[in-house]
């Protein structure tokens, strides 16, 4: 398999090659279709899935019959890391919401590699601390910014994992999952970023996007959450990953994941 720098997905890229290849015979590429469900709320993961582009949904099912995004998994993470080492039911649902491709492993074939590999295991750390950060961040920028804000901030986000040109091919339900908020909103805040030529729709239902209007619209939240992500895998768990070696450190401990969903 190619060079991990150029495998797609940033976790699996900061792996040196020689971590990297204990994954690499057992990674199949995969199509992300739209609104496939890779997960069911309260089922196993059968599959991690590294994504090279397209974005997959934390969705959490509530009581009342809502469901909202609490997290989004791009090419900066994977749905399902932590079956790899804790076997529990998936709390929430991951399912599709922007197409692209990802990588798929067994959560025992990864178990296996974790076992002898570091480097791996700072993978996990790695995107742990970024999810931490995007769930808190998200929160805060609900609690305190406008929902048209928030919706310029998910569309660059989303435009980030695209895999061609400026369209979006995303459904009004699907932001509305990820706002938390009813459809009739998205079609006004919808209208209000047309109306400012921040976005406009093609023929084939699609979102187009003029990014630097978008980024106009968007709250300080999408550059500073970008920034943050970028900074945490590039420092890695303890410093550049290239640099750990492949064996453990005396009273090293693996990261903790319980808890945290995908």
């Amino acid at each position: 398999m190619e060079h991990p720098s150029r495998i797609g997905n940033r976790l699996l890229a900061a792996l040196p090659q020689a971590d990297f290849d204990l994954l690499a015979p057992h990674l199949r590429q995969m199509r992300l279709e739209r609104d496939a469900v890779l997960v069911h709320s309260g089922e196993p993961f059968e599959q991690i899935h590294f994504p090279c582009s397209g974005l997959i949904a934390l969705v959490m099912d509530m009581p009342d019959g809502e469901a909202v995004a609490t997290a989004v998994v791009g090419k900066d993470g994977a749905s399902g890391l932590v079956a790899a080492l804790v076997s529990m039911p998936s709390p929430v649902t991951a399912v599709v919401r922007l197409p692209g491709t990802a990588w798929q492993i067994s959560p025992a074939r990864f178990q296996a590699a974790l076992q002898r590999s570091v480097p791996i295991a700072g993978i996990i750390e790695v995107y742990t601390r970024t999810l931490m950060t995007q769930l808190q961040h998200v929160a805060a920028c609900n609690a305190l910014h406008s929902v048209d804000a928030r919706m310029a901030r998910w569309l660059l986000h989303l435009h980030d994992n695209v895999e061609v040109d400026d369209a979006l091919p995303v459904t009004q339900e699907a932001l509305a999952e990820l706002l938390g908020v009813r459809r009739p909103t998205v079609t006004q805040v919808v209208n209000k970023l047309k109306g400012t030529g921040a976005i406009r729709a093609n023929r084939r239902g699609q979102i187009e996007i003029d990014r630097p209007r978008l980024e106009a619209a968007s709250c300080p939240c999408y550059k500073a959450l970008r920034q943050r992500i970028d900074d945490i895998i590039s420092a890695g768990p303890t410093g550049p990953l290239h640099g750990i070696s492949g064996h453990k450190a005396p009273g090293a401990r693996d990261p903790d994941l319980t808890g945290i969903g995908s």
